[in-house]
């Protein structure tokens, strides 16, 4: 059964209209929210840390933002989206419940499930609770905003208290652009445990990682690192971006018949069944709550395996390698 995907004559911005909107952490995704909210008249608050660099960029951008419970304070505050990173997600909130406590037809929205997948937050009972997730980076949200589209966003109701709960979250992403592009209805538990598994088994994790490898695989055995690189890394982008545009057969089509059979003659003994295996271990892992719970005591002990792996990744002889030859690529720059 297809998914349902809603346009732009499936929403209403009288919705959000009836609401002011309170954008709380004006980073990546919170400050395209913010502008492109306000660019779709709706009345928004920008909310972050007094001093910090997205305050002052927030009023470089024209707002005038200010703390989180300053803002959800404010008179006729209708809705409050939690856009801080999901590990701060939870003392914010802490911060503003009392202030929410207090308002009537209250939403308090998400762009990522985790925290109230996982019980980090327990929201409070007279809030409708939605998701509306952009499946793109914020500075893409706000571009393609700009050119008069939008990108594919999924939207989702935890608690629906009003009992227009979808209505607001699709009027949300209209004020956003996702209806432009299509919005497909979904749950926080299923966004939360798909999204941490793409990211974990194949865009984040898996895609690194067999770069890495194959990039190790050709210089121990004496290559150039150099061609090493583009043979493994650089060269990643035609291929994900033929099959971004038209999918893996366009793909296939594109390439060289020989490129073609070492694909079904070999993909299937590096990422083999084992690798699968492997998958249904992490998305089990992910499933039970237990990287929830190893994430979050990570972040209590201050990030020691974080940052460690962080350090070691940005000192890969694959990282100063490309580092040397994207210096060298004038149309990069």
């Amino acid at each position: 059964m297809c998914a349902k995907m809603y346009y732009e004559s499936d929403a209403d911005l009288k919705h959000l209209k009836e609401k002011k909107v309170v954008i709380v952490g004006y980073g990546s995704q919170g400050h395209a929210h913010a502008k492109n909210l306000r660019d779709s008249g709706i009345d928004v608050i920008v909310a972050d840390v007094e001093g910090s660099e997205n305050f002052k960029q927030a009023q470089k951008d024209g707002f005038e933002p200010l703390s989180a419970s300053d803002a959800v304070k404010k008179q006729g505050v209708g809705w409050v989206q939690l856009l801080v990173p999901d590990t701060l997600q939870p003392a914010v909130y802490e911060e503003i419940k009392p202030y929410i406590k207090d308002k009537e037809n209250i939403v308090i929205g998400f762009s990522h499930g985790f925290n109230i997948r996982f019980k980090q937050i327990k929201p409070t009972e007279n809030a409708d609770v939605v998701m509306v997730a952009p499946k793109g980076p914020g500075h893409l949200v706000r571009k393609v905003y700009e050119e008069g589209n939008g990108v594919p966003m999924l939207v989702a109701v935890e608690k629906d208290v009003s009992g227009k709960g979808l209505d607001l979250a699709l009027s949300y992403a209209k004020a956003i652009g996702g209806t432009k592009a299509g919005v497909i209805e979904t749950t926080f538990k299923e966004e939360t445990e798909t999204d941490l598994f793409g990211e974990q088994a194949v865009l984040c994790g898996g895609v690194v990682e067999l770069m890495k490898k194959g990039f190790e695989t050709l210089t121990e055995a004496g290559y150039q690192p150099e061609i090493a690189y583009f043979e493994c890394l650089h060269e990643m982008k035609l291929i994900i971006d033929l099959v971004y545009s038209k999918g893996i057969s366009y793909m296939n089509y594109s390439i060289s018949d020989t490129a073609e059979y070492g694909e079904y003659s070999r993909g299937e003994r590096v990422i083999s069944d084992e690798t699968k295996k492997e998958m249904k271990k992490i998305l089990a892992e992910i499933q039970s709550g237990e990287f929830a719970k190893e994430w979050i005591e990570e972040n209590r002990k201050g990030l020691p395996k974080f940052k460690k792996k962080r350090s070691e990744m940005e000192n890969h002889i694959i990282e100063k390698t490309g580092k040397k030859l994207r210096d060298m690529m004038e149309w990069l720059k």
